[in-house]
C-alpha cells in the first residue's frame, strides 16, 4: 500500500512505527520511555505488546534503577527466578514510596492524617527497619 499504510505488525496505521522499523530501532525508541509509559505502550496494540514484552533489556534497565532503592527485594525476586518485568512490576511502587520515606519527606508529619494518600505501601519488616534507621540518623 502507498505511504506505508495498512498491513503488517501492530495496529497497521500510518503512525505504527513498529510495523515499519527494524525491531532494534523500535526497542531503542521504547527504551526512552519511563516505566508507566512503557506499561501503557505495551497495551496499545498487539505489535507494540509483542516488541515490549519480548525485550527483557527494556525491563532490566528500569529494574536496575529501582534496585538502587530496593536492592534486597530485587535480588531476592531475581534469585527466585522472576523475569525482569515481573521483578520491576513487583517493586516499582514500593521503591517510589520507600525512596520518599528514606529521603525524609515524611519526617515532620504531625499525624497520620497529614500523610499523603500514596505514602503507604505494604512493606516487610526489613524495609520498615531501613526506614526507621534512616529516621534515627537524621
Amino acid at each position: 500500500m502507498a505511504g506505508g499504510r495498512g498491513g503488517g505488525g501492530g495496529g497497521g496505521g500510518p503512525a505504527d512505527f513498529v510495523a515499519v522499523l527494524p525491531p532494534e530501532v523500535s526497542s531503542r525508541i521504547f527504551s526512552d520511555l519511563d516505566v508507566e509509559s512503557l506499561c501503557q505502550a505495551a497495551v496499545t496494540c498487539k505489535g507494540w505488546h509483542r516488541v515490549i514484552e519480548s525485550n527483557e533489556r527494556l525491563w532490566r534497565h528500569h529494574c536496575l534503577s529501582v534496585r538502587a532503592v530496593c536492592q534486597r527485594e530485587i535480588d531476592c525476586d531475581r534469585g527466585h527466578g522472576y523475569s525482569w518485568k515481573i521483578t520491576l512490576l513487583r517493586n516499582y511502587w514500593k521503591s517510589k514510596v520507600k525512596q520518599e520515606w528514606l529521603s525524609g519527606k515524611y519526617s515532620n508529619i504531625p499525624s497520620q492524617n497529614s500523610l499523603p494518600e500514596k505514602s503507604m505501601y505494604p512493606m516487610d519488616v526489613d524495609t520498615w527497619g531501613e526506614i526507621l534507621e534512616a529516621e534515627l540518623e537524621r
